[in-house]
């Protein structure tokens, strides 16, 4: 077998599993979905959509927009947005388990620090982009962006309290006004964010190591008619 038969069937079994992941999913919260709207529990109901057309989303990223994501990319996604809406959410997970909100932060700094490092690191790579960035630049762009998403959410999360009366922004250590729940969401999503970013730049310095590589490389490979290299 050659290497790239080799890296077709790697790929054939890749799909089969994400694909079996994401249909077995995708009837769960379906079930759970209609059984929230059949019982009036809306905001839940919401939530539970939006889960769906996470799942789906590799789908209308396809058709619509000629772009092939990789499995990696997608599950990391669906999982994020299950703990977080789901189990986080629908399943008061966050009242239920006290670092459950925190560990979701430090995620989501991670993969949007992963999804910054993603963004800057394609720009400088295809030739129809006239840029070469040093690796110093790459990581610090790569950590402002999650910080930004992390900043924009807890803006979110203040509006729709305020709008609907909901509590998005927990209380914490007996501070009923969720300015604790806050500061503590944007340090953790910086300190996951950071530490993305300085093993960018430690990989585009030495050329380690860094698993985030092997995800853009997939990424690149999918969809060459986004490089012309």
């Amino acid at each position: 077998m050659t290497e790239s038969d080799y890296k077709q069937t790697e790929n054939t079994g890749e799909s089969r599993i994400h694909r079996i992941l994401i249909r077995i999913l995708l009837v769960v919260i379906s079930l759970e979905s209609g059984y929230l709207l059949y019982s009036g529990q809306w905001v839940p109901f919401i939530l539970g959509c939006l889960v769906i057309i996470s799942l789906i989303s590799p789908i209308l990223f396809r058709s619509q927009l000629q772009i092939e994501i990789p499995a990696e990319f997608h599950l990391a996604a669906v999982f994020f947005i299950l703990a977080a809406l789901y189990f986080g959410e629908i399943q008061k997970f966050y009242q239920r388990i006290w670092w459950w909100d925190i560990v979701l932060h430090t995620t989501a700094g991670l993969l949007m620090g992963i999804l910054g490092f993603l963004l800057v690191y394609i720009l400088n790579e295809t030739d129809r982009v006239k840029m070469h960035l040093e690796p110093g630049f790459v990581a610090f762009f790569a950590f402002l962006f999650a910080i930004s998403i992390g900043t924009f959410w807890e803006i979110f999360e203040f509006t729709i309290d305020q709008l609907f009366g909901t509590t998005m922004q927990k209380p914490m250590f007996n501070d009923p006004s969720g300015l604790t729940d806050t500061m503590w969401d944007m340090i953790v999503n910086a300190g996951g964010a950071l530490v993305i970013s300085l093993s960018g730049w430690w990989y585009l310095k030495t050329n380690q190591d860094f698993f985030v590589m092997n995800w853009i490389k997939k990424f690149i490979n999918r969809n060459p008619s986004l490089f012309k290299k």
